[in-house]
Parts: C-alpha cells; sequence; structure tokens
C-alpha cells in the first residue's frame, strides 16, 4: 500500500481558487504518473486531471480544462491541483492516485492506489 494524502479542500465561493496538495511516502513516486479524480454526491467518481511521472505531458476533463492546472513536485513527493474560477459544479470529494504506469490516463483502472479524499465545497 502506497499512502496517499490529500489536503487543501474546504468551502469556497463560486468564482474563488483552492489548491489541493497529495502528498505520497514512496521512494519510487517520482516513475509514476498520477491522477485527480472526484466524486459528487449521488455520482459516480469521474476523471478530473492526471501528469505523466516527469510532469511534460498533462490531461484534463473537458469540464475543468482551462479552470485547473496539475503539476507534481517530484523532490517533495507531491502532486498538486491548482483550482481557479471554481462552480458549484465542483462541488465533490477530490481524490488523487498513483498509476501503475508512467504515462497518465483517464481510465480509473490504470490506477493502483488512491487517497482517502478531501471535500471541496463551492458555495455563495
Amino acid at each position: 500500500q502506497v499512502p496517499l494524502v490529500e489536503s487543501g479542500g474546504g468551502l469556497v465561493q463560486p468564482g474563488g481558487s483552492l489548491r489541493l496538495s497529495c502528498a505520497a511516502s514512496e521512494r519510487t513516486f517520482s516513475t509514476y504518473a498520477m491522477g485527480w479524480f472526484r466524486q459528487a454526491p449521488g455520482k459516480e467518481r469521474e476523471f478530473v486531471a492526471s501528469i505523466k511521472w516527469s510532469g511534460a505531458t498533462t490531461y484534463y476533463a473537458d469540464s475543468v480544462k482551462g479552470r485547473f492546472t496539475i503539476s507534481r513536485d517530484n523532490v517533495k513527493n507531491t502532486v498538486y491541483l491548482q483550482m481557479n474560477s471554481l462552480k458549484p459544479e465542483d462541488t465533490a470529494v477530490y481524490y488523487c492516485a498513483r498509476s501503475r504506469f508512467q504515462s497518465g490516463s483517464s481510465f480509473q483502472g490504470d490506477y493502483q492506489y488512491w487517497g482517502q479524499g478531501t471535500q471541496v465545497t463551492v458555495s455563495s
């Protein structure tokens, strides 16, 4: 098991910003792609963003493209999700996940380890 610990969630007004962090306690963190997923109440978990092991390639769901940015610091073993221009429909529990592979994807089956999730609520 690879512990992944998310932080940075909270309550924010529409149009606001949050930055989520996901810290991994694994020396091989830098060799795997990482992803962010989210699950809103009553909905299935969905892909948000992924990043290649090197950070050179990123993918985003259409719903967040242009508003969210995924990044990683392989020295700190941490992946980030900068969320700007937040909307009420972004309200969800956000999960980070470590892929089995070096390249990221939107397929949940490609991800081997998951964090416990952090709540993001966008409301006025």
